[in-house]
């Protein structure tokens, strides 16, 4: 017999890293008799530090962080069973999926929370293609379970994907570790989320080194899960063209100055070539705010110029979203975001913020407004607030309205940024029927007064 060769944990861990990035055609599919593919909310472990540091204990699906890629055809039925293994309530949030309201995952508004020991069936057909995520939606314990590591990935493939040599996933995020390498940062106020100084890419920390063949086509679906971090990232010794935003296709274009702001919840999917040189180098920086630049990705070219490949092409662009909207019929509402000063410690949970005058730990028993299906309608996001918000409406895309007249930025979100003492408009067709969240997207805001509701008719 020959002998069995043995790696140092060192060499294991290189090669992980260098493929961590680069995602599988299809994801591995493990599914019980029923055709239900399992995803466990439970304890597990991950190497957050080099050695000799330990393993950092943390919660993932299935024990990964991130967890499992959940990867489909467009058209095709997912078939999804959460299982909590927690001590605490949790559920599963499909985040931007324009979903079937009764399987959004939003626990005390479009289910009931899953509790410890129990499970939740979620079965749907996504409408659209694109780079989503899941996660809990539990208030308040939405931001421990985030933060610990519960959180994952899915894709849902276009007909027809455009050509790449390497189609690579990048789930940024952030950890605050104590001395000891265990997750910290809950024990603070939870309206300042969780941010920490050690940055990772797909929970390995950077930078990450890929060496590819000169001139190789990549695209990167890049995802923020950071809670609280709001981050630029630029674009080094290559020229990216945006594909799609928060999982919509848009008309190709390059970033301004070769940088993209991600809130929490962004998702961009990007698209560059490689130098033609050998030995030439790019990166992905994420451009420090009062701290110093972090590269997150490191590319280096070797061996054979791969052969030319036509110019960068646009996505498909959804024919199932409306081609125009028809502000001067919408519904226009407003939605004052105040700081209460000081916080309100009537309820169990500090409450730190209020919506139209209204501070609340969870979802109202009444929607902030409710529509028929159909209707156009704008919302105005007004930051009265001394803190930047990340806005994130369930259920739907918006057009981005642009600040000095009536017309829209050429692509859809999901979540708007607003800037500290700004209003921001959007605007979309409530097409979809339920009740659907709107929300910030730190998570310990949500449940801090900054989640509100409305009723799609």
């Amino acid at each position: 017999m020959p002998p069995i060769p043995i790696f140092s944990r060192r060499v294991f861990l290189g090669q992980v890293f260098a493929s961590v990035l680069t995602l599988p055609a299809r994801s591995e599919t493990v599914t019980p008799q029923d055709g239900f593919r399992i995803l466990e909310a439970r304890q597990g472990s991950l190497l957050l530090l080099p050695e000799p540091a330990k393993e950092t204990p943390v919660w993932g699906y299935n024990g990964e962080v991130p967890g499992p890629l959940l990867r489909y055809k467009k058209g095709e039925e997912i078939k999804v069973r959460l299982v909590n293994k927690l001590d605490q309530p949790t559920s599963l949030n499909w985040h931007g999926v324009r979903i079937v309201n009764a399987m959004d995952g939003t626990g005390g508004l479009t289910q009931e929370p899953v509790p410890p020991g129990g499970s939740f069936d979620y079965r749907f057909t996504p409408p659209d293609s694109g780079l989503f995520w899941y996660h809990p939606q539990v208030l308040p314990f939405a931001r421990e379970q985030q933060g610990r590591g519960l959180y994952g990935v899915m894709i849902v493939d276009e007909p027809e994907p455009p050509q790449v040599d390497r189609d690579m996933l990048v789930v940024l995020d952030d950890w605050k570790l104590d001395g000891k390498g265990q997750i910290a940062g809950f024990d603070t106020a939870p309206d300042a989320g969780r941010m920490g100084a050690l940055v990772t890419v797909n929970a390995r920390a950077v930078p990450v080194d890929q060496t590819l063949p000169p001139s190789s086509r990549l695209r990167l679906r890049i995802l923020s899960a950071a809670d609280a971090r709001f981050m630029v990232i630029a674009f080094n010794g290559v020229t990216p063209l945006i594909l799609a935003v928060d999982s919509q296709p848009c008309e190709a274009f390059e970033p301004a100055r070769r940088t993209i702001p991600l809130g929490p919840g962004a998702r961009f999917d990007v698209m560059f070539d490689l130098p033609a040189d050998v030995g030439a180098d790019a990166n992905v920086t994420l451009l420090g705010d009062n701290e110093p630049d972090r590269i997150l990705l490191r590319f280096k070219t070797a061996g054979d110029k791969r052969a030319p490949l036509p110019p960068v092409a646009s996505l498909a662009q959804n024919p199932l979203l409306p081609r125009e909207i028809k502000l001067q019929a919408a519904r226009k509402v407003d939605i004052l975001i105040e700081a209460l000063s000081p916080p309100s410690t009537a309820a169990t949970l500090p409450l730190y913020w209020k919506l139209n005058g209204v501070a609340a730990s969870g979802f109202a028993a009444a929607p902030l407004f409710s529509v028929k299906r159909g209707t156009p309608v704008t919302l105005g996001f007004v930051n009265h607030t001394a803190f930047v918000q990340q806005m994130h409406v369930h259920g739907h895309a918006m057009r981005l309205l642009h600040d000095l007249d009536d017309g829209w930025e050429p692509y859809w979100r999901d979540a708007v940024l607003v800037p500290e003492g700004k209003t921001k408009h959007a605007a979309f067709v409530a097409d979809n029927p339920g009740k659907w969240a709107i929300e910030c997207l730190i998570a310990g805001r949500q449940a801090t007064g900054m989640a509100t509701w409305f009723q799609v008719t």
